[in-house]
């Protein structure tokens, strides 16, 4: 079930009410339901994977404690049922034509089979937040969840389970067991981190993709120079605005049920480098792989060469997991390069040699895009082709940017509301980088703060991108 549906505009207050209104004892049991129902919204027989994973790790981490001389095995189960369903539903036919491409390229007669395989809605997520709990309790972190209905539910929780943010059991565990009783700030809160989500996804991230990114990524060969720069630009704010716009959401509705989830991003376009970028982008799986990769595998304690190694290794896992395709692996490898050669400068006293913070947080968004290439690029190809046509013409730049406004020609109207609805989400950020936006807002005098809100609204129903004619408005992450 998508956020942005009228289906989820019903589901939701549902849930709220009956929540609320429920004993205490009976609300996991409502939750559970919901979220399960919220997934089979999709494709009900995807369910069973869950369930696997859920039961898998539930049995795991109970006999790591009552069995502790086994719990190496116990481990290795885990690893391998999970690692094993990611690997055959996202990466077999990823590796399979890799191989054969391989052998072709060796003149070896051999083509592994194609198969036809549907990649489950959210498996990336769910099955890192269960290895989480199974990595935490073999480490001696987190005592295992005996009750089946409450590690069940943290597995399956509607709002987080098919993008996230990927929660530690030590967090979202203890929450899920508590009575919360409802509080006007909560739902107040709740919903107005919501509402600024929908924005960001409806108004801003998917007239970007409407007006500006789809049709020149659809087709780029078509374009050149300025276009082909902004169409980049246009989708680094897009692919913020879309995930991040998932994440409050998901965020909003966790807190209206007294629910905290991890904030999984902080402005990250306010980031004076790549390598803080990535302390400000998708937090929740950064911190999964510094805790479960780049830490055990020596981290910062080896050495710088080490150091620059496990980088490399740790992101082109990083770039793996989001897609199973070679130019999302590129996309990884060039973020660890560039983060090894901001440590190296750091290392020997230099800097980028940019002294204003607003010059560090522009080279950082302009190297950001650039790399988002090979994250939008059907191939490296395409990727390759964007990257060399994107600065022809730049000699004479009125002609370059004119050439460019011509090409996509979004209208006058069109364009005002994007530069419109881009100000507010940048004076948000800004508000939010020097404390917290909603606070600002919600301290303002009533009359103006309840413009603002009904004014949201209003831009939210009539500029938002609906109806079922757009495939493209799924959410970006849902492909992962």
């Amino acid at each position: 079930m998508l956020f942005n549906s009228l289906p989820f505009l019903i589901f939701f207050p549902c849930v709220f009410l009956l929540y609320y209104a429920l004993p205490f004892r009976f609300r996991k049991y409502l939750l559970l339901a919901a979220s399960c129902y919220f997934y089979m919204c999709w494709k009900p027989e995807f369910i069973v994977l869950i369930l696997f994973s859920t039961l898998v790790d539930y049995f795991c981490g109970l006999g790591m404690v009552r069995w502790p001389q086994r719990k190496g095995w116990l481990l290795a189960v885990s690893l391998t049922m999970n690692l094993g369903l990611l690997f055959f539903f996202k990466y077999l036919n990823f590796f399979g034509e890799s191989l054969t491409a391989l052998c072709r390229a060796l003149s070896i007669p051999f083509s592994a089979p194609a198969l036809d395989i549907i990649l489950p809605v959210g498996i990336s997520f769910y099955t890192f937040q269960t290895l989480s709990y199974t990595l935490d309790i073999y480490k001696g972190r987190l005592k295992p969840e005996r009750d089946f209905v409450t590690f069940a539910l943290f597995v399956s929780f509607f709002p987080q389970l098919v993008a996230g943010p990927i929660e530690k059991a030590s967090s979202l565990l203890p929450q899920l067991k508590e009575e919360h009783r409802f509080t006007y700030q909560n739902a107040s809160l709740g919903a107005k981190r919501m509402a600024w989500g929908f924005f960001k996804k409806m108004v801003v991230a998917d007239q970007l993709a409407l007006l500006i990114v789809d049709p020149v990524y659809k087709n780029p060969g078509s374009y050149e120079g300025g276009a082909l720069v902004l169409a980049t630009c246009a989708f680094a704010i897009q692919i913020y605005c879309d995930f991040g716009g998932y994440s409050d959401i998901a965020r909003g509705c966790a807190r209206m049920m007294g629910i905290e989830l991890m904030a999984n991003f902080k402005r990250p376009y306010f980031a004076c480098s790549v390598t803080e970028f990535w302390k400000r982008w998708h937090i929740s799986l950064t911190s999964w792989f510094r805790e479960y990769v780049y830490i055990p595998l020596g981290g910062n304690r080896r050495g710088a060469a080490r150091k620059c190694l496990f980088v490399l290794l740790t992101f082109t896992l990083s770039g793996l997991w989001h897609g199973a395709d070679w130019s999302f692996v590129v996309w990884g490898l060039l973020h660890a390069l560039v983060m090894n050669v901001e440590f190296l400068f750091r290392r020997s006293g230099r800097t980028w040699g940019l002294p204003v913070r607003v010059l560090q947080c522009g080279m950082t968004f302009l190297v950001v895009s650039a790399l988002w290439v090979f994250f939008r690029a059907g191939s490296i190809e395409e990727a390759a082709y964007i990257l060399r046509h994107s600065l022809w013409g730049i000699g004479e730049p009125l002609q370059y940017c004119r050439t460019a406004l011509a090409a996509l020609n979004p209208g006058v109207v069109e364009a005002v509301f994007l530069a419109g609805a881009l100000l507010v989400l940048f004076l948000f950020d800004l508000a939010d980088e020097k404390g917290d936006g909603i606070a600002l807002v919600s301290g303002l005098v009533w009359p103006v703060r309840w413009c603002l809100y009904l004014g949201l609204t209003l831009v939210i129903l009539v500029f938002g991108v609906y109806g079922p004619g757009y495939s493209e408005a799924a959410f970006i992450y849902f492909a992962f």
